[in-house]
């Protein structure tokens, strides 16, 4: 298996069904424009890619806070269903971690659904734990994939 950085907008659009896996009705026009709005604000990609197809990928996010410093913020981590279980989301994370401290931050973040409890025990072998609550107030429903 061989970890990539997805550095362009063309690389991370070539992975749009992956996505699809947590966000079935993300259209690729919907994910292009986003993309459009995060890549200029710091925003990568990292995939895991066995014989050209990504069976794993995440998003990251490099930032700063006023309490912790310099941050790494994971967002949407998804294996492919098919692999998961095999090693990928070790492998991923292990280059997160690697990377957060490359990039000289004090913490790695993630945010994860409150029912997604395969995940939450994944994230707890990492070394991750809540810390407090992220609160939402949803202002349209109606662009909440």
């Amino acid at each position: 298996m061989e970890i990539k950085e997805l550095t362009t907008k063309v690389e991370m659009l070539a992975n749009y069904n992956l996505l699809l896996e947590v966000y079935p009705s993300l259209t690729m026009d919907e994910y292009s424009q986003e993309l459009d709005a995060m890549i200029p604000h710091n925003y990568g990609q990292v995939g895991v890619f066995k014989n050209g197809e990504c069976l794993g990928l995440t998003g990251y996010w490099l930032g700063s806070k006023l309490w912790c410093g310099r941050y790494l913020e994971l967002d949407n981590v998804v294996i492919s269903e098919k692999c998961r279980s095999q090693g990928i989301g070790q492998l991923l994370f292990d280059y997160m971690e690697q990377k957060a401290k490359d990039e000289n931050c004090t913490m790695l973040a993630l945010d994860s659904y409150t029912s997604n409890f395969k995940a939450h025990k994944f994230f707890y072998n990492q070394g991750y734990a809540p810390r407090g609550f992220h609160f939402i107030n949803i202002l349209d429903k109606t662009k909440v994939r």
